[in-house]
């Protein structure tokens, strides 16, 4: 039977909610259950941040589950181990249940009936036992070790305004986020780059001409198929990288542990990658489009000319513009994806959007992922040209950390 991601994604989805089957074995136990993730924080939903978090939890626990029962890999020193011949595909199921269960209670009851009929595929008896007792003891561990994240963290944004001047109201997405522990990372602004173009500068006006002539609601200039590809990476929830992960982890002779290690450096690089991205943004503030375009008379540039009434094509998002959130992720997720295949060919990549009516694409390299990210976000109106390369740019920086961490040779 030939699928689609999306289909895969509806199908297991209708399953688990109907709770009439466990997670189905497109791949393996683990790339089912990072589908179940991404649903279960879909439907909680979390911001894309948070999500985000959730995921990395998971993903991490059921890594440290898995190499503890296959020992393929280095171990990382967490106090886990598995009894010989402990159930992996147990050790799994169990860890993604214990983790979830304890991050996203709301949705309990989802991730119980997977659970439960995710384990009547696996014969009872000591190495199911065993493989549970792995799984909950690696959620457990890396639950208390990311307890004090800052993930919790309360947030306490100041609007900048003067005494009784109306300001718009809705604060803005996870300013907090500067403030958590990274997993790879040294700090939330170690990969901090420069600050934007000077707005004098010829790169800002080469950047506001071109979005304001692309990335508009009613632009002429945008092509139908930018704007196909603009809706969709309008989404912004960890499922449509998880899906292009997802599309690469599924090529022939790949095994569990290989998996969850890829999955598990994934998550990683993407939940540091939205801390050093949010570290620029609050530490730079910089303006989105939809303001600089409608104060275009006010920057000083003469090459900037004011739009009143400009829009742009999708809502913008809650958080300064530079850099490029969308961007840092693509980078981080597509230097992962090269690491882990090496020299060797990239499978075909494939995701599906929400936002565009489930729709897929696909790319043939990580190259191509990853520019389409970036374009996207110019014709999406939403961040300027240099926003997008410096975001790239700061993902591959933090992929780079993740590859280094986790993609070493099996041994």
């Amino acid at each position: 039977m030939n699928c689609t991601n999306a289909q895969r994604a509806i199908v297991f989805l209708l399953a688990a909610l109907a709770a009439t089957a466990g997670p189905m074995a497109w791949a393996d136990v683990v790339t089912d259950w990072d589908l179940t993730a991404c649903e279960v924080v879909g439907q909680a939903k979390l911001s894309a941040p948070a999500a985000n978090r959730v995921v990395t939890i998971v993903q991490t626990a059921v890594y440290e589950a898995a190499n503890a029962v296959t020992r393929h890999y280095p171990a990382s020193g967490l106090p886990i181990a598995a009894a010989p011949g402990a159930s992996v595909e147990a050790a799994v199921v169990a860890a993604s249940h214990a983790a979830l269960v304890a991050l996203v209670p709301s949705q309990q009851a989802m991730v119980d009936s997977a659970y439960g009929s995710a384990l009547t595929t696996i014969a009872d008896g000591p190495s199911k036992a065993a493989g549970i007792a792995v799984g909950e003891r690696a959620a457990a561990v890396v639950l208390a070790l990311r307890a004090d994240d800052g993930g919790a963290a309360g947030e306490a944004y100041r609007p900048l305004t003067a005494p009784g001047v109306y300001v718009p109201t809705v604060i803005p997405a996870v300013p907090m986020w500067p403030q958590r522990k990274p997993w790879l990372m040294a700090s939330s602004s170690q990969l901090r780059p420069g600050p934007p173009p000077a707005l004098s500068s010829e790169v800002w006006a080469r950047d506001y001409n071109e979005i304001k002539a692309v990335g508009g609601k009613s632009s002429a200039s945008r092509t139908a198929e930018q704007t196909e590809i603009a809706r969709f990476w309008e989404t912004t929830q960890p499922s449509i990288y998880h899906e292009v992960v997802s599309s690469a982890a599924t090529a022939p002779g790949r095994d569990i542990t290989q998996n969850a290690r890829l999955l598990a450096a994934v998550c990683q690089a993407a939940d540091d990658a939205l801390i050093a991205v949010f570290d620029a943004k609050y530490h730079y503030n910089f303006w989105r489009p939809v303001t600089a375009i409608r104060n275009g008379d006010i920057d000083g540039n003469p090459a900037t000319e004011r739009d009143p009434a400009w829009m742009p094509f999708i809502d913008t998002p809650m958080h300064p513009e530079y850099p490029c959130a969308h961007c840092v992720l693509a980078g981080a997720v597509g230097v992962v994806l090269e690491a882990e295949f090496g020299s060797g060919a990239v499978p075909t990549l494939a995701a599906a959007s929400s936002t565009a009516g489930g729709a897929e694409r696909q790319w043939a390299t990580v190259d191509e992922f990853v520019e389409e990210v970036a374009n996207a976000r110019i014709w999406d109106g939403v961040h300027f040209r240099t926003s997008t390369e410096v975001g790239t740019a700061m993902g591959r920086q933090v992929g780079g950390l993740a590859a280094a961490r986790y993609l070493q040779p099996r041994e």
